[in-house]
Parts: structure tokens; C-alpha cells; sequence
């Protein structure tokens, strides 16, 4: 079993930190307490590993930024619990992880917190951000800086990211369909909420439950496509004049966060024969469909979304020139009352 700087660390009754700076060879650490924990590594046959030399060759502080969006917070608590994760896995390499948040969707929003990323002297990016030219081109510009971006849950392509971690939205969206066509009878007439008409992931679930749809030969109308911000607030106010003016609306289809507004403006309306289509295991989902008002969701991994973006970033620093990273793609998980967590 291999030797590791916690291991060391409780043999000579010092923190992991001194551990690491002493074997690194970095300042702060009294000598004679550097001896000690040199003599014990010795005895213990500890080898520093491959990216452990790799960092210390590095002589600075690698630390990572986290840029996401501020809305649709329960289900990036989950994301951020992923985080946590590797940055508690890699803290042995001196690996530490910032979160940063956008405010809104607005394209200069996002282009002005890429901006600052740029300006903060970070090692890399993880970022979950619109699909825009403006967004693209900042992201690209940050690459071409030197520092490497994976974007995460949602993807920005064509803007140099190293790779992206996260769901299949369009397969989401057609496995989505497939539990319509089984959960419906008779023709569908569609209220679309996405969060914003700028967010990939959003889109391509749209794109996705509509050629599911087609392959199945269901009937559909689309009565229209809104932006609800991924704010439960708006999604309500919304729901409730859409089911007004439009009371032949049988299908709301949520292609982000929003679930909770739209069930309240259901059971404010009585209108409990909609059929609503959402994603994901945030606690109002899972409440609405222990209460049988939501037939079926379907999970996208968040943790492990947040977990492999900043693996993949550490990865990309240890490959020493050979820059190849491949995405990596969680699982479409259906859902429903018997299978998902109180």
C-alpha cells in the first residue's frame, strides 16, 4: 500500500500542509521539524508520485475557479458537492478550488466574470455559461492565455475548452418523449420553459423531446417557447397566464429549473390533468412526485458533474504537452415515485 503525506503527517504529529511543504522543498517550516518529517518519509519508503513532482516543478499555487450560474441552486448544491469532493482528494498536491457565480443570463454578464477569471491569475476554469459568439470568444481568449477551460452541465463548443463534462441533453430529451408517449393518451399540446434561449443543454432537450416525439409518430402542437430564468417565480407567473389564455394546454415541458412555480400555478389553477415533463432530483421534484403530480424525472449525475470537471482540469495539467482530454458524459437516469430518494 502506498505511503501517503497523511500517512506521514500522523507519524510525525504535524498537518498535511508541513508534510507537503517540507517534501516539496518550500519555506515556513522549522528545520528541525523539517528533518523529522524528511527522516520519517524516509523509514515509511515514501515516493512522490508523478504529479506530485510535477506540482512541486511548478513552484506556484494551482488553484481552480468555478464560474456558474447563482439560479437554479438546489440542483448546483449537488454540483458543488462534487467539487468539494476533488478538491478534498487532490489537497495532498495543494489543489484548492474557488466557486464564482453569475448573476443572470445576460451575455455581458457572463462576458465580464470571464473577464475577471482572467485577470485572477487562476490555473484553470470549470464553467457552466451561455452558448453565445461573446461567450465563446472570451472563453477562447482565456485559452489562449493559458488557462485551460472544461465546461460543465451545459457546453460552450467552437470556444477552445479542453473538453465538457455533463449529460446528453438530446438523449434526455428523446428518453423524455419515450415516458410521454407511455404516460399520455391522445395528442399533446405543449407549453415549452427554458431557462434561457441562450443555454445549450436547454435547447437540446427541447430539440431531443421533439424528434422523440416525431419518431414515435405522437401528435403534438407546440403552443409556445418561454424563458423562465430558471426562477420558480417567473416559471409560476408565466405557467399561470399560459394556462389562462391557453386552456387546451395539456404538456409543460421544463428544460431547466422551475418545477416548483409551474406545480404551484397547477394547484392554483386546478389544472392537475397537465402532464408536466421535468428533469433532475432537486427536493421539489422529489416532493411533487411522491405526490403524484409529477409521473416521472430524469437525474443527470450533478455531483459527479462536479467531481470530473476539476479532475479533468488536474489531468490536463499533469499530462506534461500531450493536451488531450475527451468528455465525459453522465448518465440519463429515469426516475419515478419507486426509485427515488425521500
Amino acid at each position: 500500500m502506498n505511503v501517503t503525506i497523511k500517512d506521514i503527517a500522523a507519524a510525525a504529529g504535524v498537518s498535511r500542509g508541513t508534510v507537503d511543504r517540507v517534501l516539496h522543498n518550500r519555506s515556513g517550516v522549522n528545520p528541525e521539524v523539517a528533518k523529522r518529517v524528511r527522516e520519517i518519509a524516509d523509514k515509511m519508503g515514501f515516493v512522490p508520485n508523478k504529479a506530485g513532482k510535477i506540482l512541486a516543478a511548478r513552484k506556484q499555487k494551482i488553484t481552480f475557479a468555478y464560474l456558474l450560474p447563482s439560479s437554479a441552486k438546489p440542483f448546483f448544491d449537488e454540483v458543488l458537492k462534487g467539487v468539494a469532493r476533488a478538491e478534498k482528494e487532490l489537497s495532498d498536491y495543494g489543489i484548492t478550488v474557488d466557486t464564482h457565480f453569475f448573476k443572470d443570463f445576460k451575455t455581458e454578464t457572463h462576458i465580464k466574470e470571464i473577464n475577471k477569471i482572467a485577470e485572477s491569475g487562476y490555473s484553470g476554469l470549470c464553467i457552466t455559461s451561455l452558448d453565445t459568439p461573446e461567450v465563446q470568444l472570451a472563453v477562447h481568449k482565456l485559452v489562449e492565455s493559458g488557462i485551460p477551460v472544461v465546461s460543465v452541465n451545459t457546453d460552450v463548443p467552437d470556444s477552445g475548452r479542453i473538453c465538457y463534462v455533463g449529460t446528453d441533453y438530446q438523449r434526455a430529451g428523446k428518453t423524455a418523449a419515450g415516458m410521454a408517449n407511455f404516460t399520455t393518451d391522445g395528442n399533446l399540446n405543449i407549453l415549452f420553459l427554458t431557462g434561457s434561449y441562450n443555454i445549450r443543454g436547454h435547447k437540446e432537450r427541447i430539440k431531443g423531446f421533439t424528434e422523440g416525439l416525431d419518431s414515435r409518430s405522437v401528435k403534438y402542437t407546440v403552443i409556445d417557447t418561454i424563458e423562465a430564468q430558471d426562477d420558480d417565480e417567473c416559471a409560476y407567473q408565466k405557467s399561470v397566464e399560459y394556462l389562462k389564455k391557453n386552456p387546451d394546454i395539456n404538456c409543460i415541458f421544463i428544460a431547466g429549473s422551475g418545477c416548483a412555480g409551474v406545480c404551484r400555478a397547477m394547484n392554483e389553477l386546478n389544472r392537475k390533468d397537465v402532464n408536466v415533463i421535468a428533469f433532475d432530483e432537486v427536493p421539489a421534484i422529489k416532493e411533487y412526485l411522491h405526490s403524484g403530480l409529477l409521473k416521472f424525472t430524469i437525474g443527470q449525475e450533478p455531483e459527479l458533474q462536479g467531481y470530473m470537471g476539476i479532475q479533468r482540469l488536474f489531468s490536463w495539467l499533469m499530462e506534461e504537452g500531450k493536451r488531450t482530454s475527451s468528455d465525459y458524459i453522465t448518465q440519463t437516469i429515469i426516475k419515478i415515485q419507486e426509485n427515488i430518494a425521500e
